[in-house]
């Protein structure tokens, strides 16, 4: 074998290891980012359940006061 065909192979291996570890890297990258976008989504999740709470303590609140001015 030529010293230029063992090259071009030793130069496709590479390039294709190259390909795949990209591609592999890319796929965690997105996984992670993926995660952090779900555990924002949890947490407005978690605030949209506790604002119809909110609302109710106010609304007593406001009927409270409502009749102590009376």
């Amino acid at each position: 074998m030529s010293d230029t065909v063992i090259i071009a192979i030793i130069s496709f291996l590479g390039t294709v290891l190259g390909t795949f570890g990209g591609i592999v890297t890319s796929g965690k990258l997105t996984n992670y980012r993926l995660e952090q976008l779900e555990k924002k989504v949890d947490a407005h999740n978690n605030f949209a359940v506790r604002i119809p709470v909110l609302e109710e303590h106010i609304k007593s609140i406001d009927e409270r006061l409502e009749k102590e001015d009376i």
